[in-house]
Order: C-alpha cells, then sequence, then structure tokens
C-alpha cells in the first residue's frame, strides 16, 4: 500500500490523475498490443515481448496442447487440448514433466543447467513459440525443438534452450514442446490399452500436429518445418522420420549427437514389460501379466506418487551401465512397426533432406556416472584394470569375446599402460558405440535409400565450460551455439564465440529454408558408406569451419586397417527386439569401426570444401 501522503490518493486529485493515465496508455483493452495476442484454435493467447541482443521477439510461452495427462490418463496417449474461455496468458513457461534430478554434484554449473527450472507436474504438456516482433509479413520456416536427456529427463524451459536469440537474429518461428519422459512418457505394457508405452513420443506427435494446425498465426510456414533435436531428441527425430502417421508433419530433419538405432533408444517388448512389472513391485503394486492383470497393474500403478515412480526408476535396468536408460521408446508394432534398424533399411527416403552430427568427445560426459576410476573433480587418470573394467560397464551387453574384441581395437599397443590414453580411450567407446557409429549408420543407409544427408564433426569446446579440460567438447555442448547463447553479453562468452554462433544460427536457419543448399556451402555427404553390406565407407565432416568445426580438418575415414570389423559385425545384433537381454552374443559394434587412429586426413583421395562462412 502507498503511504498516505502519496499525490494519488488525494481524494481531489486521484480521478483526473487516473484519467490522465488510462488517456496516455490508451486505456483499457486499446492498450493491448496486437502482435502479442494470438487466436489458434483452442482459443486466444496473450503473448509477451522480450528483448534479444538484435531486437525485441514475441514469445508465446506454455501453450497447453493436450489435456493434463493426470490421474486415469497417465500413461495413456495424450488427448488434444480442449478449447478454453477468454484469453488465455502465455507469458510465462508453465511445470516440468515429472523426471529425475541429478543431484550427483549439487550446485555445479554442469549439471545443474540440465536440472529441471520450473515445478514438477504430470500437467506438464505445454509449447512455446518465439517469432520475429513484428510478425513475419509472408510465411517463414519454422524449426521445432525436441530436447534430449535419455528419455528420462529435459524440459523446454531451459535456459539453453532459449529461442529468442534464433528466432530474431535469423527472422524464423521457433517452437519447442515438453513431452513426458520416463516411466510417465514410455512406461509400456505392450499389448494394453492402458499402458501401451510411446506415450512420450505421441505428446511430441501431437505437438507437431498442433504446429500444422496453428503455426500460421504466428507467421510460420506450416509447409516448411524442420524437426531437431540433441541426442534424445535427436531419436526421436529419427524415429519420426521412421513412423509414417509422423512423417506428413514436418519436411526437414536435423539430429544432433543421436539416432533412433543406437542401443540405447529403444526396448523391445520383452524388456519392455519386464522392466515395467519391475518397477511395478518396487512400489508395492501386483505383478501383470498377459490379458486382465496388466489392467490391475495399471491401476495400482495410477495411485502411486509421481516421485514414487522416479525414485525406483533406476532400479529396473537389467545391468551397471552408462548411457542406458530406464524406460524408453519400444519396437511396438505401432508408432516403431519394426526396429529402427529395420526401417532404416527398408525406407524409401527419396527426397528427404537431413543434417547430422557429433561433437568430438561423445563419451566423456557419461564416464562420471559411473565408469571406474572417473570423476569431474580430478584429471581420471585410470589404471589399465579400471579401463577393462569399464568397457563392461560401457558396452554393457557385451560378451566376453565381443568386450575382449573391443579392447583389442581401442588399446594404443605402443602405451597400453598409459593412463591419459586409457581415459580417452574409454571415452571412445562410449562415445562411438551410442553416438557416433549410430550417427554414421544412419546417414549412410538414409544417403543410400535416397536422401540427401549432411554431416559435421562439431570441435570446439566453449570457454565457458565448467566441465574439466579432459572432458573435450562433451555431449550436448554444441546447442548454446546453435542457440545463440553467445549473443548475451552477461554470460561472458568471447567476441570470436559470439560470431561463431551467429555462423551457426545462420547454418540451421539456412538449412530450414532451403534444406541441400548453397548458401550453405555444405560438403556434400560422401555416399558410398555401405555399412550395411560391410562395404567401406568414408564419413565426411561437413562444416569445416577453420576454427571451430575441425581443427584437424579431418575426415573419418573407414580405413583399410579396420574393415575386417565390417564383416564382423561388432557392434550391434541384427535384431534387438527379440534379442534376450541376458543372452551373451558377439555383436556389440555395428559395421562402424571408427576409432581415434583411423581419423585420417586424405586430400588425394577425399577432396573436401571449407565453409567460407565470411562470404555469407
Amino acid at each position: 500500500m502507498r503511504p498516505p501522503w502519496c499525490p494519488l490518493y488525494t481524494p481531489s486529485l486521484a480521478a483526473p490523475i487516473l484519467l490522465l493515465l488510462l488517456f496516455l496508455l490508451g486505456g483499457g483493452a486499446e492498450a493491448e498490443d496486437p502482435e502479442l495476442l494470438v487466436t489458434v484454435r483452442g482459443g486466444q493467447l496473450r503473448g509477451i515481448r522480450l528483448m534479444a541482443p538484435g531486437g525485441p521477439v514475441s514469445a508465446f510461452l506454455g501453450i497447453p496442447f493436450a489435456e493434463p495427462p493426470v490421474g486415469p490418463r497417465r500413461f495413456l496417449p495424450p488427448e488434444p487440448k480442449r478449447p478454453w474461455p477468454g484469453v488465455l496468458d502465455a507469458t510465462a513457461f508453465q511445470s516440468v514433466c515429472y523426471q529425475y534430478v541429478d543431484t550427483l554434484y549439487p550446485g555445479f554449473e554442469g549439471t545443474e543447467m540440465w536440472n529441471p527450472n520450473r515445478e514438477l507436474s504430470e500437467d506438464c504438456l505445454y509449447l512455446n513459440v518465439w517469432t520475429p516482433y513484428p510478425r513475419p509479413a509472408s510465411p517463414t520456416p519454422v524449426l521445432v525443438w525436441i530436447y534430449g536427456g535419455g528419455f528420462y529427463s529435459g524440459a523446454s524451459s531451459l535456459d539453453v534452450y532459449d529461442g529468442r536469440f534464433l528466432a530474431q537474429a535469423e527472422g524464423t518461428v521457433l517452437v519447442s514442446m515438453n513431452y513426458r519422459v520416463g516411466a510417465f512418457g514410455f512406461l509400456a505394457l505392450p499389448g494394453s490399452r492402458e499402458a501401451p508405452g510411446n506415450v512420450g513420443l505421441l505428446d511430441q506427435r501431437l505437438a507437431l500436429q498442433w504446429v500444422q494446425d496453428n503455426v500460421a498465426t504466428f507467421g510460420g510456414d506450416p509447409m516448411s518445418v524442420t524437426l531437431f533435436g540433441e541426442s534424445a531428441g535427436a531419436a526421436s527425430v529419427g524415429m519420426h522420420l521412421l513412423s509414417p502417421p509422423s512423417r506428413g508433419l514436418f519436411h526437414r530433419a536435423v539430429l544432433q549427437s543421436g539416432a533412433p538405432n543406437g542401443p540405447w533408444a529403444t526396448v523391445g517388448v520383452g524388456e519392455a514389460r519386464r522392466r515395467a512389472t519391475l518397477l511395478a513391485r518396487l512400489v508395492g503394486c501386483p505383478p501383470g501379466g498377459a490379458g486382465g492383470n496388466d489392467t490391475e497393474l495399471v491401476a495400482c500403478l495410477r495411485t502411486r506418487p509421481a516421485q514414487d515412480l522416479v525414485d525406483h526408476e533406476w532400479h529396473v535396468l537389467p545391468q551397471e551401465s552408462v548411457f542406458r536408460f530406464s524406460f524408453v521408446p519400444v519396437v511396438d508394432g505401432d508408432f516403431l512397426s519394426d526396429t529402427p534398424e529395420a526401417l532404416i533399411n527398408a525406407g524409401d527416403f527419396h527426397g528427404l533432406q537431413v543434417l547430422v552430427g557429433v561433437v568430438k568427445d561423445e563419451g566423456s560426459y557419461f564416464l562420471v556416472y559411473g565408469a571406474p576410476g572417473f570423476s569431474k573433480d580430478n584429471e581420471s587418470l585410470i589404471s589399465r584394470a579400471q579401463f577393462l573394467a569399464g568397457v563392461r560397464v560401457g558396452v554393457p551387453q557385451a560378451s566376453d569375446l565381443a568386450a575382449e574384441a573391443v579392447v583389442l581395437h581401442y588399446t594404443d599397443w605402443l602405451n597400453p599402460e598409459d593412463p591419459a590414453r586409457l581415459r580417452e580411450a574409454m571415452s571412445d567407446v562410449v562415445g562411438d558405440h551410442n553416438v557416433v557409429c549410430p550417427v554414421a549408420q544412419l546417414a549412410g543407409r538414409l544417403a543410400a535409400q535416397g536422401a540427401r544427408v549432411y554431416a559435421y564433426i562439431f570441435e570446439h569446446r566453449a570457454s565457458t565450460l565448467s566441465w574439466p579440460l579432459w572432458m573435450g567438447v562433451p555431449h550436448g555442448y554444441e546447442i548454446e551455439f546453435i542457440f545463440g547463447l553467445p549473443l548475451e553479453p552477461s554470460l561472458n562468452y568471447t567476441a570470436e564465440e559470439r560470431t561463431f554462433a551467429q555462423r551457426l544460427m545462420r547454418y540451421w536457419a539456412n538449412f530450414a529454408r532451403t534444406g541441400p543448399i548453397k548458401l550453405l556451402r555444405l560438403l556434400d555427404f560422401l555416399r558410398v558408406l555401405r555399412a550395411s553390406t560391410g562395404a567401406r565407407g568414408h564419413f565426411h565432416s561437413v562444416f569445416h569451419d577453420r576454427n571451430y568445426f575441425s581443427s584437424h580438418n579431418r575426415i573419418i575415414n573407414y580405413s583399410q586397417e579396420y574393415s575386417q570389423f565390417s564383416d564382423i559385425n561388432l557392434f550391434y545384433p541384427s535384431d534387438r527386439q527379440s534379442l534376450d537381454i541376458s543372452h551373451e552374443y558377439v555383436s556389440v559394434f555395428s559395421t562402424c569401426p571408427i576409432h581415434k587412429t583411423s581419423l585420417q586426413l586424405d586430400h588425394k583421395h577425399y577432396p573436401y570444401i571449407y565453409l567460407d562462412y565470411y562470404s555469407l
């Protein structure tokens, strides 16, 4: 309350001054900024004007696109949001989907930046739209972001996913959505209507349908939608590529450090059921089975507090491992009609435009979460014994023979006991097995099946990175540049990094505008990578930014030295859906003999083109 001496509280002056203020502000509803009022299929929205370093943007945050999946809707596919009365406030992010919160290093920026920054709730199916201010006069390309987080965590409201910089700098419309994670999004009792699985992917699909129905209102072009994501978000993008009902909802795809054929990205129906029933038992629910018992089991699970499910999620994994997650998409015969590998090999991808890529040190981030001898608080100079033990958790399904082959392949036999070399080898094992090889395999198959594929290797370590130097350029740390965070002066990036971020935003936006673009001056993806046939291939780094993308201007070369691994099929089983998780098998890595010693620059036989960003 104002003090009694305030002139506005003098009876003789209050009314005239109030009228004057209303007149100056335009008064009542007439003060509404028309740029911030839109009508979508569900009703009216009021957004907010935000400032980016280059100017303002309009943001519409926390837009509901589905009915809250709470109570009896837990584990069920999403239902479109019913219309609402009046004008819905869309000026702030809404709740984050219930999930595990990382407490390994409390208060440490490197982990806290990925933790939820809003209240946890099962009522979480909201999306966000950033658009240039004022709205574009003609339809502009749309970028739709799917966050990563191992299918167990993530939120569209994280600071690193702030869409204002990209929307303002490139004049695009940017959309991001929440989707259910962990058991809430991916617990599956295949064959059951009560918990069919993959509802997190269905959340994403419903958001994509919302974009088709409504993005024109924000100035976006529904006929030019590019889906992009990182890690589990990239795997999700790939699954939408492989699922016919999703394919018509977007037009181009960017997969950053993830692929649907990764060994962590899906499970078969048997393993999905085992995990679901084990979680039920851990929280005190009766075991389910084929038929009617599933209904009883799911009814019980719906009565359990959300936090109880989160607290027990990690106990359902079949073995100690890194880069494995409890509840992930299931090969259900519906959303995924077959394994990703089978769908990739059988698909027709003519006309599809795809950009894929990896960062330099994909495996390092995960080592501090369970590999023997690793910590962010020391140099992690491991012993030979720790390396051997680490291979078993890094490639958890491997038989003894397969693990021995991995050790043989990744050991530097000139320095087999060198702790720094062993640390690097352990990072390579985890990164290659889970990210680099699946991405390379996906890119090769898509190209062989008619897609136009472009690829990059991201090699710049941010000057602000809080993880130790030995981790290099970890998984996920290209995102801040693609979203343009270095443009924010308060974040203390270097001037060179600001320029670099501007170029990256231009690359991604140009890809969204026109696909395989001359403007980007991308190196064409070499299409002779035919991993599935056992032929030797060559995986090119496309974005050869002189300073940041590839300091060694390297080409990943499947050289003669390692070609024999192509015939052994060392990386994945050919049919993981039918795999008994306890069965020993040799298939650990799939036709992807990528190793540091096979990263060779070959100017003579494999010419490449620099990205000349100075000409953009």
